[in-house]
């Protein structure tokens, strides 16, 4: 059976989740599964999780823990990534605080924006150590790779490594969710094409039985239905004629039009919540022990829930902090939206599926550069990850893209080079830094900033 490693295992909700979709497939279910992680702690409460996952799915896979990475890694069939260089603190805190004092705000700073640059300079140099690692000790493996920022850190792996890897996300599956209950269509019935770069893919269909349900969605906005929490997102589609993935509160953060120092009238207007990575951030420590002594305690089991059953949405985010109801949805093992489970099965049994990937654009779409990290359509089975060419994409998509990409092009430069000219200039290029700062005050940003992180960062020159 396959070997299976968990890279950064100590997020344990999310480890829980891809753990609870790989073994409720019966064909992974006897599988090796190696979970590692630097912590110690957080390592044995996930390897407690793996064992009651099993349990409750009546299944017998192989269960492994390790702090040494290259042993986990050793012969491994997948990897996947799951892990945050830096943490919360110091480099989290650090990403929004020290841009604050320059008057920049941001509300997630995970993709793009000052803080993706810092976090992705951070995290390539352990991604590529890591895929080195791969190289020698694994090299068929296929490398699913849940780490953000997604485009920067694929763009490296492909550029610098011979890693077979894809970056995975869920805003293409979980907006097209969103938007069929939005308009009152069952999602299983919906069919969409998608494609464009991470967190700025948009639907270039999006139907029901052969029918445009763009007026459908348009219909949204005439008859005053648009949630709060999506203002954004629709006004970018009655503007652009197209909806993008990716939640209204990153996409504000992408472009330079909606957080704005004199216009504080729009946070309002368009119900933009700062800081809330801050917030989520906050939120998770503050309940993570209480979580973590109820998955720890012996008389605490995981369930399968029944048929038909309804189970709590849950978003870890702080808007909801019913700690006993979070636990409970936590405990229950039901298949998640995520794709890295259907990859394994559909390689490991040859069942075809399309799964959305982020993965270098080797011909893919024709109006954006080659080699970049694109979000298309990819057909897996046992041949592989095969992405679909799309071809040309609407102009108007790909030059608001292009704003996206000519950022990560230059963080990728950056950290491959150990250059500190290429982190001013992709800062420069940055929509929502250079709308907010002067030229000045954004070269003294990144000054401050790479001081700030110190050791997380190699030394630029």
């Amino acid at each position: 059976m396959s070997k299976i490693t968990f890279i950064g295992a100590g997020s344990t909700v999310f480890a829980k989740n891809l753990l609870g979709d790989i073994l409720s497939f019966p064909e992974l279910a006897e599988s090796t599964i190696c979970l590692t992680d630097i912590d110690e702690v957080r390592l044995s409460t996930s390897q407690i999780v793996a064992h009651k996952i099993a349990d409750a799915l009546g299944v017998s896979p192989t269960i492994q823990a390790t702090t040494d990475r290259r042993k986990a890694l050793d012969g491994a069939d997948y990897a996947l990534g799951m892990f945050q260089v830096g943490g919360y603190r110091p480099s989290t805190v650090i990403d929004f605080e020290i841009p604050q004092k320059y008057g920049l705000r941001q509300t997630i700073a995970d993709t793009l924006g000052i803080g993706g640059i810092m976090r992705g300079l951070r995290t390539i140099p352990v991604l590529l150590d890591m895929c080195r690692d791969m190289e020698e000790v694994c090299p068929d493996v296929t490398f699913l790779n849940y780490v953000n920022p997604m485009a920067i850190n694929t763009w490296a792996i492909n550029q610098a490594t011979s890693i077979k890897t894809v970056g995975l996300c869920h805003s293409v599956q979980g907006t097209a969710e969103q938007l069929a209950a939005d308009i009152g269509v069952p999602y299983k019935e919906i069919n969409y094409v998608c494609a464009g770069i991470n967190h700025m893919a948009f639907y270039l269909r999006f139907e029901h039985n052969g029918q445009d349900l763009y007026p459908e969605i348009a219909r949204v906005i005439e008859e005053n239905r648009v949630p709060d929490d999506n203002r954004v997102r629709y006004e970018m589609f009655k503007r652009l004629g197209f909806f993008v993935t990716e939640s209204s509160e990153h996409f504000s953060e992408y472009v330079p039009w909606f957080i704005k120092r004199d216009r504080p009238d729009l946070l309002d207007k368009y119900n933009i919540p700062l800081d809330e990575y801050i917030t989520r951030c906050e939120f998770q420590i503050e309940s993570w022990e209480a979580l973590r002594g109820r998955l720890e305690d012996e008389s605490t089991s995981f369930r399968v829930p029944q048929p038909g059953e309804k189970l709590p949405q849950i978003h870890m985010d702080g808007s909801f902090r019913d700690m006993e109801q979070i636990l409970q949805r936590v405990l229950t093992v039901v298949r998640s939206n995520e794709y890295g489970a259907r990859i394994i099965h559909s390689m490991e049994t040859n069942t075809p599926r399309v799964i959305y990937g982020n993965v270098a654009n080797d011909g893919l779409i024709d109006n954006l550069p080659p080699g970049c990290c694109v979000e298309v359509p990819c057909l897996v089975d046992k041949n592989g990850i095969r992405p679909t060419k799309i071809g040309l994409l609407p102009p108007h998509l790909a030059a608001l893209m292009q704003t996206n990409i000519n950022v990560q092009a230059l963080s990728v430069e950056a950290a491959l080079t150990c250059k500190r000219e290429h982190i001013y200039h992709a800062a420069m290029l940055d929509p929502h830094t250079a709308a907010e700062l002067s030229i000045d005050q954004i070269w003294a940003l990144v000054d401050d900033l790479i001081e700030a992180h110190g050791t997380w960062l190699p030394e630029y020159h």
